[in-house]
């Protein structure tokens, strides 16, 4: 289960106390935003701040504030500063601010919309073995995974998880029309024929709407090289066939186990969204 469901799940029947980063200055171990909540029940929690000696005092003053909030007598500053020196026996050097509050079941629906993160749309066209490890590796990224492919039951079973749609569509590129704008798109069907028609529909979509940021295409330069010939010859410019990522995959890594390649194509997608 991921963070926020499980925050949201746990206070239908007991408080928590949740901590957000509110602010940075200099270096600091997570961004503004970063949270992590302390439960009444269990004494655990769940999502961090960054871990270190940072965590451990937000977690012994979270507890805190819960008990003196159950006690009925919470009255303590919502923010709390903390400069990341020798006192805290960290060297980031920097400052943060947390912000402390107890929330409870009638918190839920602010708390799914404050603290869902937002997710980059990315266009998976293959079920293969590189696409079922691409698609684990993606799952606790700030992703949302359209999955496609032409075949009929080669996705697994499927969890309540919003951020995964998985499409069966034949011909698979009939897809490619109805992406999320601003789509990530990363082509690995189990046919080259396949993968052509896909790359041809995106690059017509971007002639048309220009709005796919990334297309992407596993192979070898050689592959790569074959289909620049095939789609010049379906009129496609050098410009145009420029928007093409072939091979996939940040320089550097040779491994080509499935979930080697995985890691590095979703390497590069995060170096995308800095």
């Amino acid at each position: 289960m991921k963070a926020l469901d499980c925050l949201l799940e746990r206070i239908k029947t007991a408080p928590a106390c949740l901590v957000t980063v509110e602010s940075t200055q200099g270096s600091a171990p997570r961004e503004a935003g970063a949270w992590l909540a302390v439960f009444a029940v269990g004494n655990d929690f769940v999502g961090t701040i960054g871990g270190g000696h940072l965590e451990l005092q937000a977690l012994r003053e979270a507890r805190e504030r819960l008990a003196e909030h159950l006690a009925g007598n919470p009255s303590r500053m919502p923010l709390v500063r903390y400069g990341l020196g020798p006192s805290l026996g960290q060297c980031c050097g920097g400052v943060v601010q947390l912000r402390f509050e107890c929330v409870g079941a009638a918190d839920a629906p602010a708390l799914r919309e404050r603290l869902a993160p937002r997710l980059q749309p990315v266009a998976l066209f293959g079920g293969g073995h590189v696409g079922h490890a691409l698609a684990r590796v993606l799952a606790p990224l700030p992703f949302a995974l359209h999955w496609i492919d032409s075949r009929d039951g080669v996705f697994p079973p499927q969890e309540d998880d919003a951020s995964v749609v998985c499409e069966q569509s034949d011909p698979v590129q009939a897809a490619v029309p109805g992406l999320a704008p601003q789509s990530f798109v990363l082509i690995m069907s189990f046919s080259h024929a396949e993968d052509l028609d896909i790359v041809a529909a995106c690059l017509a979509r971007q002639r048309a709407r220009g709005d796919l940021p990334f297309i992407g295409l596993i192979g070898s330069r050689t592959k790569w090289a074959t289909f620049r010939h095939r789609l010049a010859a379906r009129g496609f410019s050098d410009t145009e066939l420029a928007q093409v990522t072939c091979p996939i995959g940040v320089p550097g890594i040779a491994g080509k186990q499935p979930e080697v390649i995985a890691v590095a194509v979703a390497a590069q997608l995060l170096q995308r969204l800095a």
